[in-house]
């Protein structure tokens, strides 16, 4: 029997479930006056205080670095929510640390690092989308959105969200997992990538699938999603049954590739990730 899909996936860390009504996305032109909530981004890190809570004012408890400016994003818990990024070299503020977004096992909690994952994807699209991919001209934004126009050929483009796919192949008893290089010693993951022109999402899972384990699958089924914002992905989960071949890994990929028995499971993602998600729910 298949366990419960949806919606237990959309309550993982940095899908806005996550923030349980308490954020309001609005476009940056919404801008208001008054105090309000920072985040503040240096690097991968968000700036807390000793508390754990977001600092609040109505100026930044920082200078402002030249050449930039906060970003309205909405409101939190009914409050301005404003973002800004933050140069490595600058010092970290008296009364205020720095939290990992990416950490192993975060400190922050789920609504901080689902808000704090938000803020790094506007950054990352603010500091990407500068420039027209037409004609290279200089862009201004479209009101009331994230879009970009260009001032030279008008040209409009809007946030890229990247879909990739990521499954766990299983036959009875066993986990097929895999392992790329750089990872933690001895850890173990599952097959992903980013979808290819005119690919389905389970189009792709079998394709994946095939070239980077030598392996193919069947009964590809979707389980669940989460954002992935490092720095701006959508990873869809899928499961998939085993339907032959032996292992040939695609070294330009993989490490390694092999199956595990689900009572001798190796070293595994994060509990914050889709992958740990999808492997503790078939294991």
């Amino acid at each position: 029997m298949l366990p419960e899909h949806y919606p237990s996936s959309d309550h993982l860390p940095f899908n806005s479930s996550c923030l349980a009504g308490r954020f309001q996305p609005e476009s940056p032109d919404r801008a208001s006056g008054g105090a309000g909530v920072w985040l503040l981004l240096r690097g991968g890190e968000l700036l807390v205080e000793a508390t754990g809570a977001l600092p609040r004012g109505i100026a930044p408890p920082v200078p402002l670095p030249d050449g930039r400016t906060p970003l309205h994003i909405g409101r939190w818990d009914g409050s301005p929510c404003r973002v800004l990024a933050l140069p490595k070299e600058l010092g970290i503020p008296s009364g205020l640390h720095g939290e990992n977004l990416s950490a192993v096992e975060p400190q922050l909690p789920i609504e901080l690092l689902t808000l704090g994952g938000i803020a790094g994807q506007i950054l990352h699209w603010q500091r990407t989308s500068r420039h027209c991919p037409r004609c290279g001209g200089a862009t201004i934004a479209v009101s009331g959105s994230w879009g970009r126009a260009c001032g030279a050929c008008g040209y409009e483009h809007f946030p890229h969200i990247h879909p990739c796919v990521i499954v766990v192949i299983r036959r009875p008893g066993e986990l097929l997992l895999a392992r790329k290089a750089g990872w933690p010693v001895g850890r173990y993951g599952l097959v992903a990538g980013f979808l290819d022109f005119g690919e389905s999402l389970e189009e792709a899972v079998v394709r994946e699938v095939r070239e980077e384990t030598g392996v193919e699958v069947t009964d590809v089924r979707y389980v669940g999603s989460q954002c992935w914002p490092f720095p701006s992905q959508l990873m869809a989960g899928f499961t998939a049954a085993y339907a032959g071949g032996e292992i040939r890994v695609d070294t330009t990929e993989l490490e390694d590739a092999r199956w595990f028995s689900l009572d001798a499971l190796p070293n595994l993602p994060p509990k914050r990730s889709i992958a740990r998600f999808l492997i503790d729910q078939h294991s």
